[in-house]
């Protein structure tokens, strides 16, 4: 998501009211974690309780943190900004993050938590030659988890800089920087326990602000949604055509239908991929509680995306389009906006206290984010990398969550410092890579493990592999780093990466309709080409994912 996705709207005045507020959020929810942590860091002793938390979260704690994991700053400023510009197909983003969950649920998560440890390498690898597949797994986690840790620093930069009114490209540095630091905190002391509380805390932040929001909208057009829906549409300048499908995706020619295509692909298969998200299954004591915490997940995330609609066509009806593009061209800052609006408008008392505090929840949902990614790939370092290819399985459970640590504190150090020279840029693309690299490299190898007999190390590195560097290709090819004219860009893309003019070699934005099959395909591919069996492994992993006998 490019910075402007995270952006809120700067108060006309009252503005140091504002800020006032702001740092007081900000500072109290800060003060609220760090104490979590600390608490947390004297409850790990062993190494599953660094990565896995002991396993010791009930499904619904559980549940709540991957709501947590999931529900980033996008979710809650852009999905409602797509509902607020461009009405009915806002459904078909919020959809597609909310079928993901289906997927995980019945391939994934039972499955994973039963034939697993403590990483996705740990399925991928029990049958396979360990070196060459964890090699390739922790390098996949690692370059997943830092592309998406930049697209949400730099929106913190961003966020924070505009809602403290603090201009300058100093103020977003050092944001990203204080960001950064605490990331490194949560996850280097609190571990796992740490960071899961955190996620609790901040899910339940996002829920109440956003019921808060729904029912006081709701409120104003006597719940009855009909009339809503009506007011958004008649104040969106767009009439009918607001409620029904064609605004933003599909409507012009045969490359943007494809585009909806690839990118519904990406975020319905990409999840049941995200490293951050597989490594949560294992902080459950039994399978059926790993079921049973996706459900409670599907649960709190449903209703999220339904609040969302609320509050997107809220914002249409109560701010109007017109403001929020002003605003905001991508009309990311329609739920900060309509939160001001509600508490009395620009300039007002309530305006300014319920902006700050729908703002220190966007803040609360970054450093979730972000420290839930550095533990995924801190600890797919340490315990693929270091363990089990530098060492050769060798290393004691105290090396290995010593170099977790160290692990964090480097892959935090190089985010930020990336994180520093991308913040003037379009990272829309981060976000769309880590789908695209989760979708096409970690499900297919992922899903061949658990499901297929024939499925070998050749096939593991080569689906890895294949995936990443097509999708990463990809997008290096697309709309998003070239910008120029053409019959499917008829605009231009201002926003591109490398240039403005020269044309995207490939029209689509999101690589997943490319690169998904291309994963498949070079896993199966690897896998008939090679000779290697391993038939009584697999069964052995079977039973294993099945009963999760010998699990742990």
């Amino acid at each position: 998501m490019s910075p402007q996705h995270f952006a809120a709207p700067v108060l006309a005045a009252s503005d140091s009211e504002h800020r006032t507020f702001s740092l007081v959020l900000f500072a109290a929810f800060v003060a609220i974690t760090l104490w979590i942590t600390l608490w947390a860091s004297r409850q790990n002793k062993t190494a599953a309780d660094y990565y896995a938390g002991g396993r010791q979260f009930t499904p619904i704690q559980n549940g709540l943190a991957i709501s947590g994991d999931y529900m980033s700053a996008a979710s809650f400023l852009g999905i409602a900004g797509l509902f607020a510009l461009s009405g009915y197909d806002g459904f078909l983003y919020s959809i597609g993050f909310l079928v993901a969950w289906l997927v995980a649920l019945l391939l994934v998560a039972e499955l994973l938590r039963n034939s697993g440890r403590f990483t996705m390498a740990d399925v991928l690898a029990f049958r396979m030659q360990q070196r060459p597949v964890r090699a390739a797994a922790g390098i996949s986690t690692i370059v997943v988890s830092i592309f998406y840790l930049l697209a949400q620093m730099v929106g913190a930069g961003a966020l924070v800089g505009l809602l403290l009114d603090v201009d300058g490209e100093s103020a977003k540095i050092w944001t990203i920087v204080v960001v950064g630091a605490l990331m490194i905190f949560y996850v280097t002391v609190g571990g796992m326990k740490g960071t899961t509380w955190v996620q609790v805390v901040k899910a339940v932040m996002l829920m109440t602000g956003a019921v808060v929001m729904t029912v006081w909208v709701l409120s104003k057009y006597s719940f009855n949604l009909s009339d809503l829906l009506g007011a958004a549409a008649d104040k969106s300048g767009k009439g009918d055509a607001f409620l029904k499908p064609g605004l933003k995706y599909g409507a012009t020619d045969v490359w943007s239908k494809l585009d909806l295509l690839s990118l519904g692909l990406a975020l319905v298969l990409g999840t049941a991929g995200l490293p951050h998200i597989l490594i949560r299954f294992y902080t459950v004591p039994t399978s059926r509680a790993a079921r049973t915490s996706v459900n409670w997940a599907i649960g709190i995330i449903g209703v999220f995306y339904l609040m969302t609609l609320v509050i997107g066509f809220g914002a249409a009806a109560l701010v109007g389009g017109k403001a929020i593009a002003a605003q905001d061209k991508g009309g990311n800052t329609a739920a900060p906006q309509l939160a001001q609006e509600l508490g009395g408008g620009a300039g007002s008392t309530g305006g300014a206290i319920f902006l700050a505090i729908i703002a220190a929840v966007a803040f609360a949902t970054i450093l979730a984010v972000v420290a839930g990614l550095t533990l995924a790939s801190s600890s797919s370092f340490a315990h693929d990398l270091f363990a089990n290819v530098f060492k050769r399985g060798k290393a004691t459970e105290r090396d290995e969550v010593l170099v977790a640590r160290y692990a964090a504190v480097v892959i935090g150090a190089v985010a930020i410092l990336l994180s520093i020279f991308a913040r003037g840029l379009n990272v829309a693309f981060l976000v769309a890579l880590a789908f695209a690299i989760a979708a096409s490299a970690n499900l297919p190898t992922l899903l061949f493990s658990l499901f297929w007999k024939r499925f070998n190390t050749v096939g593991a590195v080569a689906g890895i592999y294949g995936g990443l560097v097509s999708a990463v290709g990809l997008v290096l090819l697309s709309p998003i780093c070239w910008g120029g004219k053409s019959d499917t860009i008829p605009k231009g893309n201002l926003d591109a990466l490398f240039s403005e003019t020269t044309v995207a070699p490939i029209p689509l934005q999101n690589p997943g309709l490319i690169s998904i099959p291309i994963g498949f395909l070079c896993a199966y591919l690897g896998t008939v080409l090679s000779k290697e069996r391993t038939d009584e492994k697999f069964a052995e992993l079977e039973v294993r994912s099945l009963t999760g006998t010998g699990a742990h």
